[in-house]
């Protein structure tokens, strides 16, 4: 969610100047003093339906003709991945309720498919590792009868080898009804920006912000969020499988406004 910081003396004087810049509009979030002055940051009632309504705007987008509804994770390495797949398969609350495929596209980490591996395992869930566009067919012939197909993927970006992007092609063979960018939630926002532009040939449709338990204070995942510029169905605060899964929406709305100050009275200082 777009801000803007207004800097005083103290937090009456910035609180002035907040009314004469911005009038009765101003949402003033948070106010910080020091011994330099105060530093009050604000946004507008405009600017907070803008970001609600980016994060909800997720409309279904699966294929005409095909059953299983498929969905990629992508992002650098790191950001967890291969955890949030074994969340979204195993959670009751996201795709958990009815029958899941897995399938890894990861040939290159060591440890990578026995890590997907032991997962579904204790799902129950069918786990196959595709190598190459041609094998596609046959994989969605294989999971006609599940209700959702999740797909697992490298930690590659554009910049690598020629090898290394072959599992581009692969995903894009699946025609994945929804592919969401995987990143940490405690990256600057020149990192999320990049990232998304690292994937952006990938025809991304949602972001998922991962580790929020480790960021000491929630208030800029919003800005990573809105940065990103993607809808955003969930987001994940630990390791536990599947625990640790949970709506983005409301979550990240709650970011927003984290310590915010809902009830300042601009009038008082004018």
């Amino acid at each position: 969610m777009r801000t803007k910081t207004i800097s005083g003396v103290n937090v009456p004087a910035a609180l002035k100047e907040v009314g004469r810049v911005m009038g009765d509009d101003a949402l003033v979030l948070r106010a910080h003093h020091s011994g330099e002055g105060a530093d009050v940051v604000v946004t507008t009632a405009d600017e907070v339906f803008r970001f609600g309504s980016l994060l909800r705007n997720s409309v279904p987008r699966r294929k005409p003709g095909r059953r299983p509804c498929v969905i990629a994770l992508v992002g650098p390495t790191g950001s967890g991945k291969t955890t949030t797949v074994a969340k979204l398969g195993l959670s009751e609350d996201a795709f958990g309720w009815g029958r899941v495929g897995l399938i890894s596209l990861d040939t290159y980490k060591i440890g990578a498919l026995e890590q997907i591996q032991t997962y579904a395992d204790v799902g129950g869930m069918p786990l196959e590792l595709v190598r190459d566009p041609n094998e596609v067919p046959g994989v969605m012939s294989r999971y006609a009868n599940c209700d959702t197909i999740l797909i697992d993927t490298p930690g590659r970006t554009p910049r690598a080898t020629a090898m290394e992007r072959g599992w581009r092609d692969t995903l894009r063979a699946f025609e994945p009804d929804e592919t969401h960018l995987v990143v940490s939630a405690g990256v600057r926002l020149h990192v999320a920006e990049s990232a998304r532009s690292d994937y952006s040939d990938l025809s991304l449709t949602h972001s998922l912000l991962t580790k929020l338990d480790e960021i000491p204070d929630e208030a800029g995942v919003a800005q990573v969020a809105d940065q990103l510029g993607l809808p955003a169905n969930w987001i994940t605060d630990g390791q536990l499988v599947p625990d640790d899964l949970h709506e983005a929406p409301d979550r990240l709305m709650a970011a927003a406004f984290r310590g915010a100050v809902m009830d300042t009275r601009l009038e008082l200082y004018g």
